[in-house]
């Protein structure tokens, strides 16, 4: 199952009302800290074996490993398995049906390496 697919059934776009409501960088800083509750706290990357832990914490319990699998593939720029904040956030926007891509925001995430630079 892709991850469009996903997106297909049930899926609601929060980021541009989140973006209104909190702000470029308050947005970003929400953004961090779903990275890190879903990395793997030692190795500083989203793995399978975090993904599948700490997704429940989202509610997403019934989600199989394929599925899993699938949402690291897509993201996954570099092809180690993981994602690093980068990957992560690129991610984050590509999935976002609500964002336009081409807005400044999105090419300040795609031009950088280190989203605190944006913060700075």
């Amino acid at each position: 199952m892709a991850l469009q697919d996903i997106n297909a059934v049930g899926f609601e776009d929060y980021f541009p009302s989140m973006i209104s409501r909190l702000g470029t960088e308050g947005f970003i800083w929400e953004l961090c800290n779903g990275f890190h509750l879903l990395m793997d706290a030692e190795k500083g990357l989203i793995t399978f074996k975090s993904l599948k832990k700490n997704s429940v914490l989202l509610g997403l319990h019934n989600l199989r490993d394929d599925e899993l699998v699938c949402m690291l593939t897509e993201g996954d720029l570099d092809g180690n398995g993981v994602l690093s904040r980068t990957e992560f956030y690129i991610l984050m926007f590509r999935l976002s049906p609500g964002l336009n891509v081409d807005a400044g925001l999105s090419k300040q995430w795609t031009a950088t390496e280190d989203v605190d630079v944006i913060l700075a």
